[in-house]
């Protein structure tokens, strides 16, 4: 019943599966092009980490801006979080490390849910009696208003119903993934929505359904998702996320339920999100990739107009030559050098626009 439920309400159309082609064309793209060193991935998790942490907890009102949040998460092992909002942001930026670090072992399942919330809340110290524990009282989806007032969105589950709700949801999940007669972004958009509608927890639920947006959408296969914030665009979009939401909601579980605003919004978030993933790796935002080697190379065109890869490799002295050459195509990608002439005349020079 509940899995017929789940599909009637997702309507296929043209609209849509253009937009979803315009995510996957991306999704190749960055599949067969981008190989980026390990150090360049870790800073750009790193910085993705900061970011997503800051716009998750201010949709939901905290207070804290981007570069605070980077000089908690730094003292955070000498300096444990003091306030709220402090609490809120350390726990989240643990929850997404987490994922971004191990998602392949991590399994869209009740426990796991159960779990997390454990993680996002671990520094919270009001929430500790219910950690990692279905809410044991009536909640309501609220958004916080341009005058800092907290509006319902729409109301939820209650309590005793929220357990078989959240199982069904999962198992219908798990069915669909494995049976693929639905795109994944459908199955993650059904799921998220739904989590959201049900809204198992007393606390949290929002920032836990980011996070498990961002789970799922790595487990379909989207690798560059740690490396371009999801949830900041959700910040800069809030007011169109909320009346989404509150627009599918007005037909929940009813027999005309559609949840197209929800699978709008998310598509359109799906692209900008792509839309950012492709300026990085054409090099709209250089400075974020450049590994330390990059960096030597770059560092060498301050004083000279062109250079062949013998003399880079010559003045760099401890890199070898096949490395050199990687760090010279790569710096082509993102259009900070260029090579100029063939064979034995062929020099790097920096690239002019």
């Amino acid at each position: 019943m509940e899995d017929n439920r789940f599909n009637k309400r997702i309507r296929i159309t043209p609209e849509i599966l253009f937009k979803i082609a315009k995510v996957d064309e991306f999704k190749g793209l960055w599949k067969g092009s981008v190989n980026l060193s390990p150090q360049i991935l870790k800073r750009l998790r790193s910085t993705v980490i900061i970011t997503s942490t800051g716009a998750s907890t201010r949709i939901e009102g905290a207070k804290m801006s981007d570069e605070e949040i980077a000089r908690l998460l730094r003292g955070l092992k000498s300096s444990p979080p003091k306030n709220r909002d402090e609490q809120e942001v350390a726990g989240y930026a643990d929850l997404l490390g987490r994922i971004f670090e191990h998602y392949k072992d991590l399994k869209l399942t009740e426990n796991n849910i159960l779990h997390f919330h454990g993680i996002l809340l671990r520094y919270s110290e009001k929430d500790q009696p219910h950690k990692g524990k279905y809410k044991t009282g009536d909640n309501a989806v609220e958004a916080v208003n341009e005058r800092g007032e907290r509006v319902i969105v729409f109301k939820t589950t209650p309590p005793y119903l929220v357990k078989p709700e959240m199982e069904a949801a999962i198992g219908w999940v798990s069915t669909e993934l494995e049976a693929r007669r639905l795109h994944p972004i459908l199955v993650i958009a059904n799921f998220i929505f739904e989590f959201l509608a049900v809204h198992p927890f007393n606390d949290g639920n929002g920032r836990l359904s980011r996070a498990l947006t961002n789970l799922l959408m790595l487990r379909a296969g989207y690798a560059y998702v740690p490396y371009v914030s999801l949830d900041e665009i959700i910040e800069d979009t809030k007011a169109e996320y909320y009346m989404a939401l509150h627009k599918t909601q007005n037909n929940h579980k009813t027999d005309g339920e559609d949840i197209s605003p929800w699978v709008d919004y998310l598509l359109d978030l799906l692209i900008t999100h792509a839309d950012k993933a492709r300026s990085v790796i054409e090099g709209e935002q250089p400075e974020k990739l450049l590994s330390a080697n990059q960096e030597k190379i770059m560092e060498l065109f301050k004083s000279e107009d062109a250079l062949s890869v013998s003399e880079i490799v010559k003045k760099l002295g401890d890199t070898g030559r096949e490395s050199v050459k990687k760090d010279l195509a790569r710096l082509a990608v993102l259009r900070l050098l260029e090579l100029v002439g063939r064979g034995r005349g062929a020099r790097y020079k920096k690239h002019e626009p």
